[in-house]
């Protein structure tokens, strides 16, 4: 939200999103890159929050380096989804290996491609349908999804001419 303060609009701090990125990382096979987190011990796609002055790309690279030890180059956006709960806008990409070795971290305990059941089995639902919505990315729309940290919630009703939300 934001407030005027005398002639000048101040952002309300406390009502601040933040933006993340993730990369899903796709091997020969058809497997994504899974990376087990230290801190709590989750599988997810590698990447994290972008820093101020860099642009996606630029923080989506450095995300997964830092994780994995891999260059990437971003193939394409393959879904934005939204944390209702903590306010984290994440947008993830598919992406494809330029070099380098997997390299385990202070973050990042172990990697592992994994499929598609793997992927379901191991990761919860919020972190699950992205990495699989970047396996299904083959002439698929951008998906737009929100949840509350570990579901799935339904969509909102869509607004446009003619139509009203209730």
């Amino acid at each position: 939200m934001v407030r005027l303060q005398g002639r000048k609009a101040v952002a309300d701090r406390s009502l601040r999103h933040s933006v993340s990125v993730a990369g899903v990382v796709m091997d020969d096979l058809g497997r994504a890159l899974l990376v087990q987190r230290r801190d709590n011990g989750h599988w997810e796609p590698p990447g994290g929050v972008l820093e101020l002055e860099e642009s996606v790309p630029d923080g989506l690279r450095r995300e997964v380096l830092e994780e994995t030890g891999l260059t990437v180059e971003p193939v394409g956006l393959t879904g934005v989804y939204k944390n209702m709960t903590r306010g984290i806008v994440a947008l993830v990409f598919r992406c494809r290996v330029l070099g380098g070795v997997l390299s385990s971290n202070a973050e990042v305990k172990a990697f592992h491609w994994a499929t598609r059941q793997e992927v379901t089995a191991m990761l919860d639902e919020a972190y699950a349908v992205r990495v699989l919505d970047a396996m299904d990315v083959e002439g698929a729309s951008v998906q737009v999804r929100h949840h509350d940290g570990v579901r799935l919630l339904p969509e909102p009703p869509v607004e446009g001419p003619g139509k009203r939300v209730r």
